[in-house]
């Protein structure tokens, strides 16, 4: 027992150790267990620290075996493509109220909502009763004025100039006659045979049928010269003047019944049979849905790179659709403050209109980087982000973490850029297994 304060002496008194080499506690570790008895109780706690510091993670990293790690080389970039969206809606390229000109009672409406109707089909009818009773009388007048007509042209019958000529002749004989009995009657007057009245009466029928004879003369003279041109050009003029008024009536009677002036569906039917409407009321609305067109809103600096005629590509719910720009409208949405591009979709089927719409365009952003899996990153404090990368050494690479900043994010992948050169090779998984200054065998 009186050995003890002598070694804890001796202990006490020896110089602090150099820092220990690996090769170096390995020994003190046999002298430790040869010598254990010689050892006081006091000495306990300094062998702890010694051992502890042999056990260091450093040390046992640098013993540890390189561990494999995936890599990759950096490739520089000098820019990145961004996908933008810009949304709007699909609108029918024609929508048309339809309505009746002139007023009047609907007795038929053929179309139901939803109905997909043809260009020139019938959709609506009203009363035409009246219009077409008118139609009749001008029917009947014009068929008049034809028979008519075409007496004029023929000119007189055979039979009607016979009877002026017959007419004629018993005048002339009638005449002949009169004459005579008046030349007696002067000569008997002469020899005071009758009075001066007897005379004068025979004088008066002489003349009378002188004035019968020239009338009926006229007549016939008018039958053999046949119908005079104005006559003719008149009653031409009065057939002309009744069709144009059955054309009119015609033209009354089609406006009677709406026709689809494009194909498309019917979207609103807001009148019902029996209603009386008025000219221009509104009686269906079509709207062309076989081509719908997108107007979507873009700013205008991004506009300005859009050209007409330009093949774009436009998103409705889950689908993609090609599409080509037929206009670029002169001025800004008042809301928005944007320019709105109207693109037709090419597609053979029919879309619901009103449904969002997504121009999709492609921007070049000239940042210059290197692509990365976003596994690579390594969060560090304060939120910034750093990569490992491994350093070719003698014998293995060895993991160096460098700062880097992410410049643009895309799916799984990202753009950063920092203390990093093109051809490093950055470790992409398993980074939590790895700390800086271990020896790691690369692999691609």
């Amino acid at each position: 027992m009186t050995d003890a304060p002598a070694s804890v002496d001796l202990v006490s008194a020896q110089p602090r150790p150099a820092p220990a080499t690996a090769n170096d506690g390995v020994r003190r570790r046999g002298w430790r267990r040869r010598r254990w008895w010689v050892v006081p109780l006091v000495t306990v706690p300094l062998a702890v620290g010694v051992g502890l510091r042999q056990l260091s993670p450093t040390d046992a990293i640098a013993d540890a075996p390189p561990l494999p790690v995936e890599t990759v080389a950096l490739v520089p970039v000098e820019g990145y493509t961004v996908e933008r969206q810009y949304t709007g809606e699909l609108v029918a390229q024609r929508s048309s109220a339809l309505g009746f000109e002139q007023g009047g009672t609907v007795v038929a409406v053929l179309v139901r909502e939803g109905d997909r109707v043809v260009a020139g089909q019938p959709l609506a009818r009203l009363d035409r009763r009246s219009l077409e009773t008118q139609r009749q009388q001008l029917v009947a007048q014009r068929d008049q004025a034809v028979a008519t007509l075409n007496e004029l042209q023929n000119g007189p019958r055979q039979q009607s100039i016979a009877a002026a000529q017959a007419a004629v002749g018993d005048l002339q004989q009638q005449l002949a006659l009169s004459q005579t009995q008046r030349d007696r009657r002067v000569d008997l007057y002469d020899r005071g045979a009758i009075s001066r009245e007897e005379l004068d009466q025979q004088t008066f029928g002489t003349g009378a049928l002188e004035n019968r004879l020239a009338q009926a003369q006229s007549e016939l003279n008018e039958l053999l010269a046949g119908t005079r041109p104005e006559q003719i050009a008149a009653q031409t003029a009065r057939l002309r003047q009744l069709e144009a008024q059955i054309q009119s009536v015609d033209v009354d009677l089609s406006k009677t019944v709406i026709t689809a002036p494009f194909s498309g569906r019917i979207s609103d039917r807001p009148i019902d049979e029996g209603v009386v409407v008025s000219g221009g009321q509104t009686v269906l609305q079509l709207s062309e849905g076989e081509a719908p067109e997108a107007r979507i809103g873009v700013p205008a600096d991004r506009a300005q790179t859009i050209a007409v005629g330009s093949a774009q590509t436009v998103q409705v719910g889950n689908r993609t659709f090609p599409a080509t720009v037929t206009a670029l409208l002169p001025e800004l949405e008042a809301t928005s403050r944007t320019v709105t591009v109207v693109l037709q979709l090419d597609i053979a089927e029919d879309l619901t209109l009103g449904q969002t719409a997504r121009l999709v365009l492609q921007d070049t952003q000239p940042t210059a980087g290197f692509w990365l899996p976003s596994t690579a990153l390594v969060q560090g404090e304060q939120g910034l982000w750093s990569v490992y990368v491994a350093e070719p050494s003698q014998d293995a690479a060895a993991v160096a973490r460098q700062p880097v900043e992410i410049v643009h994010t895309e799916g799984n992948r990202v753009l950063v850029q920092g203390l990093v050169d093109a051809g490093d090779r950055v470790i992409t998984a398993g980074t939590h297994r790895v700390v800086p200054g271990q020896a790691v065998s690369v692999s691609n």
